[in-house]
């Protein structure tokens, strides 16, 4: 694409398209852009429209769109092509720091967020003066400019929050700190003075609490891994700046500077080379008066947040976003001060618990805010250690948990109008939620009704709560791993708990309630057959709400909950009658017709799954519904989408399973479509095991001579991948798959294809494949597969008996043995770098598995053989009898004594002897 005007009124006009409401208008562009986006100066264009154009809307959709652009093109994934010209990617890292600095701030966040994907991947190594340029603008003065600067820096650096340790990363930490540890701690004294030079000018204080808040961050982030000898010598003044900050007027201050603030001493106290700093009662008395209690009030925001916006309260206050609150702050203040000073803190506050309790008793209407920073209170200073999956796993013993509990939770749960006071019932919610693990089940069984009816509460926050504390009192396990609530225990309330979680996914603003829908999937688990009765009415309703969601999804995980929902749905009900699966069909076959049709990426790995488990539920035939499909499921386009291969490759073999004969009798013009298929993901890396799973079905299910033409082509394709690009990976999948056809198709018939392709190519594969690589086998299918591969091989191939290639006949017994017997090898070459297989790369839809369309794994030896182990002793037996002196002969010149003392032991297993 040519840098000139008439490609920028084009892309202009497309860009304009994708804000059209009209998904008619909005898809076609969408999809043209998707189809010019490997050109060459494409992004160059969007970066030309983003700074030049005249019209302000197109600038930012052009950034929005350059930002998803690089974060689905820019990583090079290895196999497959560079989606971005060499010569695209230097001018877009020689020019995009500056048009970011130098852009609004609508369309810097946009670029800054480029900036760190592209950092992600590039930075040090091939972006070793990013760093520099972006430090020498510090010196500008302009704050437009340094707080550009300092929000790349923030998003580039907070990954370091989250990774392991490891000496890579701490290289490149160190060389992030002698850049910019310095220059940073300068200009937040600087900043600081500005503050106190212009305290009486809000407009210029914004400014400046905005740049310190992002300074506090990175200081943050690049102090997290604990190399604490590049601020060391500056700690003091860290310290004293911020206690002075903490100290102002509380209603002047930026929340995202408290909170960084307080974030910042949080994690000073924890450890132990600070300790001292704090171990003055005095210290710690004003921290917690000053700064602690303060800042856990129920501010006006948090109310505004809670009534109009309570998505984003939900989830600064469930899932700790990165926009963190004062309170989300104090309360981790409180926690870090509790790991060496917990006494003497649990005194300070637990006298400020008792007045805050004692105002709320005296006027509850007028002062509920005084219990509910109480509850917050109790809850951090009891908090000791967390998980998503337990809640709170160990708790302050100095903290009465269930007391409290009994006398200031119950009451609230049990209040007669769910909609009163709806903050102290969320609270009330969120404790049992949280100390779900250290509450005994009575308290529990007893707060599970209250639950349910919390889930008609108005408050979107409210029955988000309650849905959310449902589905983590169902997720719990007992004594026994059965769980702690059972289906029995919730009999009484089963037809409440469906009726109320479903009305609460009709109440203003929860129509994709995530947290709702993951209730619903929960419940759905947790009652299994008892909810088979309400499934007819239920099925339809989610129908709808696919339908619904499916014109414009936007909630991936309440999408995902709902398609596990569906899966449930069928699942449960086809285990008591496998006939109602035409039912299902039925009701969801028009849906997925029209997602289909449609093309809505997002939802074709779920459609492809929820197919397979229906397909699979059906005995041994095709239904022609799903047939008149099959033909569109080998289109070349559908395959290049990285998340629809696992599932498209489960549809395929469920297709094979179930009518591997009527595909060869009626489609057999489809094979090689099929065979082109796997020849795709053979040749990938990442994906070659799917190629794998595919043959190994079209091997096991079609007829042998629909295939018979095919065969050899298939060995040499694999011959030449294993020349191109040996793995690990590759060679076990090989492996299995030869053993597999060497089951199905006798050991002669492998040993003659491989030497039709080239004479003596058997012993080669037996020699420099099989008996080095098998101990590498993993899997209890697969090793089984294996082990009956070879023990045909060694007695049903009158080759190794009587040609060149019987010397290898007891080193292939001896590895046989091994794969029996020894530890399996796990190695990997170090040269071998694997692309993880859930690995997707960038933007697109990656795969994601449904739990509950989960296969059960396949056997294809079945109950033919038992034990493997058996089965060689009884077949060395056979060729025994049939070569009378051989065998023994040859075990007793070349097999190892330990080898030789593990097949005395199967042979006496299997009443057999040779002769």
């Amino acid at each position: 694409m040519e840098l000139n005007d008439a490609n920028l009124q084009t892309l202009t006009e497309f860009l304009r398209k994708t804000l059209d409401p009209n998904p008619t208008v909005r898809r076609p562009a969408e999809k043209f852009l998707e189809s010019v986006e490997g050109n060459q100066n494409y992004p160059i264009l969007l970066l030309t429209l983003l700074e030049k154009s005249q019209d302000n809307v197109i600038r930012v959709c052009a950034a929005v769109t350059f930002k998803n652009y690089i974060k689905r093109n820019w990583r090079i994934v290895e196999d497959e092509p560079n989606k971005i010209s060499n010569g695209d990617r230097t001018a877009i890292k020689a020019n995009i720091v500056n048009l970011m600095l130098s852009s609004p701030e609508q369309i810097q966040k946009q670029l800054s967020d480029a900036i760190s994907i592209i950092g992600r991947e590039d930075f040090p190594q091939k972006w070793p003066d990013l760093l520099t340029e972006m430090v020498t603008r510090f010196r500008s003065g302009d704050f437009h400019i340094i707080n550009g600067v300092l929000r790349t820096a923030h998003s580039l650096f907070k990954r370091y929050r989250h990774e392991f340790k490891s000496n890579e990363l701490w290289s490149e930490i160190k060389l992030v700190l002698e850049t910019f540890a310095l220059p940073l701690t300068e200009l937040f004294k600087a900043t600081i003075e500005l503050c106190q030079t212009h305290a009486t000018d809000i407009n210029a204080l914004k400014v400046l609490f905005s740049s310190l808040t992002l300074i506090s961050k990175l200081f943050y982030s690049l102090n997290f891994q604990d190399l604490p000898e590049f601020f060391e010598d500056n700690m003091d003044t860290w310290m004293t700046n911020f206690h002075m900050l903490l100290t102002l007027d509380n209603k002047l201050l930026q929340t995202d500077l408290v909170s960084n603030a307080i974030q910042f001493l949080a994690s000073v106290c924890e450890r132990p080379h600070y300790k001292h700093l704090f171990e003055d009662q005095n210290i710690l008395t004003s921290i917690c008066e000053k700064v602690i209690v303060p800042n856990m009030e129920f501010r006006s925001a948090d109310e505004e947040a809670f009534e109009d916006n309570s998505e984003e309260y939900i989830r600064r206050d469930l899932e700790g976003s990165d926009i963190d609150t004062r309170r989300r702050a104090a309360c981790d203040l409180v926690r870090g001060l509790c790991k060496f000073f917990e006494g003497p803190v649990t005194a300070i506050f637990s006298g400020y618990v008792n007045s805050m309790l004692g105002e709320y008793a005296k006027n509850p209407g007028g002062n509920w805010k005084h219990k509910d920073a109480a509850i917050y209170l109790v809850t951090s200073l009891a908090s000791k250690a967390q998980t998503q999956k337990h809640g709170i796993t160990q708790a302050n013993e100095l903290v009465n948990l269930n007391e409290f509990f009994v006398n200031h939770i119950l009451p609230d749960l049990k209040s007669p109008n769910v909609n009163e006071f709806p903050v102290l019932k969320a609270d009330a919610i969120k404790y049992v939620m949280i100390f779900r693990s250290q509450l005994p089940k009575e308290q529990l069984i007893q707060a599970t009704p209250l639950l349910i009816t919390h889930l008609q509460a108005e408050s979107t926050v409210q029955h988000t709560y309650a849905a959310h504390a449902l589905e983590r009192l169902f997720t719990m396990r007992g004594p026994n791993n059965t769980t702690l609530i059972t289906a029995a225990e919730m009999a009484p309330f089963t037809e409440q708990l469906l009726n109320n979680l479903f009305k609460a996914l009709a109440l203003p603003g929860s129509s994709e309630n995530e947290y709702i829908m993951k209730a619903i999937m929960r419940s759905f688990s947790l009652l299994q057959e008892a909810i088979v009765p309400y499934i007819p009415t239920l099925i339809g309703q989610l129908t709808h709400k696919l339908l619904l969601v499916s014109k414009n999804p936007s909630k991936p995980h309440f999408n995902h909950y709902l398609f596990e929902s569906l899966c449930l749905s069928v699942r449960i009900t086809c285990k008591a009658n496998p006939t109602t699966v035409s039912s299902f069909e039925e009701a969801l076959f028009p849906v997925f017709t029209e997602i289909l049709q449609n093309d809505v990426q997002e939802f074709l790995p779920y459609v492809f799954q929820v197919m397979s488990l229906l397909l699979e539920i059906h005995s041994n035939s095709i239904p022609s519904s799903y047939m008149a499909l099959f033909p569109h499921l080998l289109q070349p386009v559908l395959w290049e989408r990285t998340g629809n291969i696992p599932p498209l490759v489960r549809l395929l073999q469920a297709y094979l399973e179930k009518g591997g004969a009527s595909i060869a009798n009626s489609a057999a013009d489809k094979i090689p479509g099929l065979l082109g298929v796997f020849q795709k993901l053979i040749a990938s890396k990442a994906n070659d095991h799917q190629g794998f799973y595919l043959l190994n079905s079209i091997i096991e299910h079609m007829p042998p001579d629909s295939i018979t033409q095919y065969r050899k082509q298939i060995f040499i394709l694999l011959f030449q991948r294993l020349q191109s690009s040996k793995t690990t990976k590759f060679i076990k999948s090989f492996l299995v798959f030869v053993n597999l056809y060497c089951v199905k198709y006798g050991a002669i018939a492998l040993q003659e294809i491989f030497d039709s392709i080239q004479p003596k190519m058997f012993g080669m594969v037996l020699e420099k494949i099989v008996i080095p690589e098998v101990q590498k086998v993993s899997g209890a299918v697969e090793k089984k597969i294996c082990a009956v591969g070879i023990t045909k091989v060694l007695t049903e191939c009158p080759a190794m008996m009587d040609t060149e290639y019987t010397k290898l006949w007891t080193p292939l017994l001896q590895a046989l043995i091994g794969l029996f017997e020894l530890p399996e090898d796990d190695s990997i070459p170090d040269d071998e770098h694997f692309i993880d297989i859930e690995d997707a790369p960038g933007y697109q839809t990656a795969f994601s598995q449904l739990a509950f369309a989960g296969k059960k794994e396949h056997d294809p030896i079945g109950d033919a053989v038992g034990n493997p182990k058996i089965l060689l002793a009884q077949s060395l037996h056979k060729l025994s009898t049939a070569c009378p002196g051989r065998v023994p002969s040859m075990l007793s010149t070349s097999l190892n004594a330990e080898a030789l003392q593990y097949l005395q032991g199967y042979l006496q297993a299997a009443t057999v002897q040779l002769v």
